[in-house]
């Protein structure tokens, strides 16, 4: 996991692919490589929000991430 100076929260980097393969994100493109995707995991595993883009350059928007953050 990579901290960032702070943040509050982890941010995981996956470059073996294998949390995109858990999460379902993997290959949904048809390209052979994780789907570009955001997920707010909450402490309990929960899910609480999440974005999966619909090419390889659709990301979440930074303010969309932080608006979620911000919510509880």
């Amino acid at each position: 996991m990579t901290a960032l100076s702070g943040a509050k929260y982890h941010v995981l980097a996956d470059p073996d692919g294998a949390t995109a393969r858990s999460y379902g994100v993997f290959d949904l493109l048809g390209d052979g490589v994780a789907t570009p995707a955001t997920f707010i995991v909450e402490g309990d595993g929960g899910i609480r929000w999440y974005e999966i883009g619909v090419d390889i350059a659709d990301r979440a928007a930074v303010a969309d991430i932080l608006t979620a953050l911000d919510a509880s």
